[in-house]
C-alpha cells in the first residue's frame, strides 16, 4: 500500500497518545515504518494508545506541542523522514471553557512545528492536519471547497482557522524551494471509530453509558455531520504524504479536504440508532434544546472533489459499514476482558484496505 513509501521510513507523529494518533500510528507500523510520538500523556481513561500497548511498540517522547525548544530537540533527535502533526485541543465545548490553551496549542503549536520543519529541510514530507471546522461556517448546504474562507465563531473552530492561515504563510514563505520540505495541510471532521473515550463525543458518551447500562444525553440530535470512521482521513493523510514525497506538484504547498460521500450525512439521532442496534438494552434521551452557552454548528459538510481529481483518493466505507467497524471495536473490548485489542485493530485496517482495493483505490494497490 502507499507504494510501499513508509516501509523502513522514519516517521513522527504529534499527538499520538490521542484517538487519531495512535490509529495511524498502529497503521504506520504496519507499514513497515519505524515511529516515534510527540504528545502529552493519554488525554483519557481508558486510552487507545494505552490499550494497544503502543508504548512499546514505538519510540514514545512525551512532551506539550508549545515548548517548542523541547520538540525542537526531538525532531534533531530522532531525524524523521515524514512528519504528521495532529497534537490539537480538539474538543468545542471545552474550547469555550479554555480558549487560551487551545488557540496556544492549535495555532501556536503549528506554528511551532512548522518552525522546525523550516529548520530542517533534511525531512521529506510535513503533514499539518487542522478540522473541518478551519472553515468559516455558514451552514450552507454544500460542502465547503479548499478555497473557502477560514475562521470559525468558537474558539475551537477560530484556533483551527488561525492554524490554517499561520501553515498558508509558512508553506508560501519557506516551502517554495526544491530543497526545502514538502508540506501540505489536511482538513477532516467527525470522525468515530473504536478507542475513543474523549469527553463530549456523541460514541465515546454512548459507549461509557451503554457499557454501564445507563442512558445517554444527545444535546444536538437535529445536528447533520459527514460520520466517517477513522481510517478514512487516515488513508487520505497517508496518500497525501506519499504525493508529497513524489513532489506531486498538485500536492505540495497546497491543503485537502478528507471526507466521505455526501450519502454519509446523517444526523446525530440516526447515527445513535444505527449505533444502538450493537447494544442490548441501548438508550437515550434528549436535553432540553435551549439556547447553550457553547453552541455548536448544525450543518457542516466538506466537498472533497479536490482529493479525487488530484489524488484519486474517495471515502471507502458507507453509512452502515462505518457503523459496524465502530460498534464492533467496541463489543471487542468491552465484551472480552482479555481481547488482543492490538491485532483487533490491525484486523479492522486490514478488511479497510482489502475493500479499499475491491473499489480499486490507487493507495490500496500500489
Amino acid at each position: 500500500m502507499f507504494a510501499d513509501v513508509y516501509a523502513g521510513k522514519r516517521v513522527l507523529i504529534t499527538g499520538h497518545t490521542g484517538f487519531k494518533g495512535s490509529w495511524l500510528s498502529t497503521w504506520l507500523l504496519q507499514l513497515g515504518a519505524e515511529v516515534a510520538g510527540y504528545s502529552l500523556e493519554p488525554p483519557s481513561s481508558p486510552s487507545n494508545f494505552v490499550v494497544l500497548g503502543l508504548e512499546k511498540r514505538i519510540k514514545h517522547y512525551l512532551g506539550d506541542v508549545r515548548d517548542r525548544s523541547r520538540l525542537k530537540q526531538v525532531f534533531e533527535e530522532f531525524k524523521p523522514d515524514f512528519v504528521f502533526h495532529l497534537a490539537a485541543q480538539a474538543l468545542v465545548r471545552h474550547s469555550y471553557k479554555d480558549p487560551v490553551t487551545t488557540f496556544e496549542v492549535n495555532a501556536l503549536g503549528t506554528l511551532n512545528v512548522l518552525e522546525c520543519l523550516r529548520t530542517m529541510p533534511s525531512i521529506g514530507a510535513g503533514i499539518i492536519i487542522t478540522s473541518d471546522k478551519a472553515y468559516r461556517n455558514v451552514e450552507w448546504i454544500w460542502g465547503y471547497r479548499e478555497s473557502d474562507m477560514m475562521g470559525g465563531e468558537d474558539p475551537y473552530s477560530g484556533s483551527k482557522g488561525c492554524a490554517e492561515l499561520i501553515s498558508h504563510s509558512y508553506l508560501h514563505s519557506y516551502f517554495r524551494t526544491a530543497d526545502s520540505t514538502a508540506v501540505a495541510t489536511a482538513r477532516a471532521g467527525n470522525v468515530i471509530g473504536g478507542g475513543d473515550w474523549a469527553e463530549d463525543r456523541i460514541i465515546p458518551d454512548c459507549v461509557r453509558s451503554w457499557s454501564r447500562g445507563e442512558h445517554v444525553v444527545l444535546r444536538n440530535p437535529r445536528a447533520t455531520r459527514p460520520w466517517q470512521h477513522v481510517l478514512e482521513p487516515l488513508s487520505g493523510y497517508l496518500w497525501l504524504g506519499y504525493h508529497l514525497w513524489s513532489r506531486n506538484t498538485h500536492a505540495v504547498n497546497s491543503s485537502y479536504n478528507f471526507g466521505p460521500d455526501a450519502s454519509v450525512n446523517q444526523p446525530v439521532v440516526e447515527l445513535i440508532r444505527r449505533v444502538g442496534t450493537y447494544w442490548p438494552n441501548a438508550s437515550w434521551v434528549v436535553e432540553d434544546e435551549g439556547i447553550s452557552d457553547s453552541p455548536e454548528a448544525m450543518l457542516l459538510k466538506l466537498c472533497c472533489d479536490k482529493a479525487l481529481a488530484e489524488l484519486s483518493w474517495q471515502a471507502v466505507l458507507p453509512f452502515e459499514e462505518t457503523v459496524r467497524f465502530t460498534s464492533q471495536w467496541y463489543q471487542q473490548y468491552y465484551d472480552n476482558e482479555n481481547a488482543d485489542m492490538y491485532a483487533f485493530t490491525v484486523r479492522q485496517i486490514e478488511e479497510y484496505s482489502a475493500l479499499a482495493g475491491l473499489k480499486g483505490l490507487a493507495w490500496s494497490s500500489m
